[in-house]
């Protein structure tokens, strides 16, 4: 196996781990992060692949800083940020190929919770893109006895299926800090799917990449456990506690957070509609407690569960 240049852009807990997987198969990796020794421009001089780690809120100045050096014409780029930008409404792979148009973006996304794999926990992940070489090329970087990595075409629902399974991990933090019960919390994550699934298919992704890794699979691993901040923030909330104070404790950055805000612009705009979304947006906004926004779903019109997957329903 060829060994390859390996940038990693942010040194947090996701970003880490992405660094001793790719280490641990015997390629060579630098970490860069804002506030280490190691200049950007020297990082990813000489890159094979740059994975971009960082959070949400730092996508957009770090690509055009990226821009603004030299990077090798053959780097691949890939995105492991989940997110949307509060400002164009894109998701991060989607700002790095406007960004880099002449190299190819490869999304990494799936049940991957940093501190089991830290633990030598075993998983699996996806990485999607538009071009089966660069696809099939990260693949190879990471994949080990401990994470297996998986191909898609489909980045856009790749990267949507990990960005709003946060909006659900706060929703399913309410549902167990509210002692709801698994009857509840299935029904719950069911047709929050569902309305994952409607958001994506209007949006373009396609509608069996929900099924996968990216989209089922993250979601399930979110939704279950406390390792989530997501899933610690909604079920923090519940326990009567409020947001400022919850973001402290997590000590990490909550993209579920800052992703519902933007998501409920993006469904009034598209005109998709989004229920359960809609409950956090207004319990993150202080307009409802938690026992009110079981009540509200509770209380919609009855309807087909089949046809409920369109995009107005």
């Amino acid at each position: 196996m060829s060994s390859y240049n390996v940038t990693i852009l942010g040194a947090g807990a996701w970003g880490s781990v992405l660094a001793t997987l790719a280490e641990q198969v015997g390629h060579s990796v630098q970490v860069w992060s804002r506030r280490g020794e190691l200049g950007l421009a020297e990082a990813i001089a000489q890159a094979d692949v740059i994975v971009s780690a960082v959070s949400m809120k730092g996508v957009v100045e770090l690509a055009g800083r990226v821009r603004s050096l030299s990077i090798p014409s053959h780097t691949i780029l890939v995105s492991a940020t989940k997110g949307l930008d509060p400002e164009s409404r894109r998701t991060p792979a989607q700002i790095w190929q406007m960004t880099f148009p002449e190299h190819p973006v490869v999304v990494l996304s799936g049940p991957n919770l940093s501190q089991e794999i830290e633990q030598g926990l075993p998983t699996a992940t996806v990485v999607a893109s538009i071009d089966p070489v660069a696809a099939a090329q990260v693949q190879g970087i990471f994949a080990c006895d401990r994470f297996r990595v998986y191909t898609n075409a489909d980045p856009l629902g790749t990267e949507l299926g990990g960005t709003l399974k946060n909006v659900i991990a706060i929703a399913a933090g309410v549902c167990d800090g509210l002692n709801l019960g698994t009857n509840a919390k299935s029904a719950l994550v069911t047709r929050s799917l569902a309305e994952v699934i409607r958001i994506g298919t209007q949006l373009g992704a396609q509608p069996e990449t929900f099924f996968g890794l990216s989209g089922l699979g993250d979601l399930l691993a979110t939704c279950s456990s406390a390792l989530s901040r997501n899933y610690r923030v909604g079920y923090g909330l519940a326990q009567g506690k409020s947001l400022e104070q919850m973001l402290q404790e997590i000590q990490g950055t909550a993209e579920g957070v800052s992703t519902t805000n933007v998501l409920i612009d993006l469904a009034e705009r598209q005109g998709i509609l989004v229920p359960v979304s809609w409950q956090v947006y207004q319990l993150l906004n202080q307009k409802i407690s938690p026992q009110q926004a079981v009540e509200a779903l509770m209380e919609r019109d009855l309807k087909s569960e089949i046809h409920s997957i369109a995009p107005s329903d």
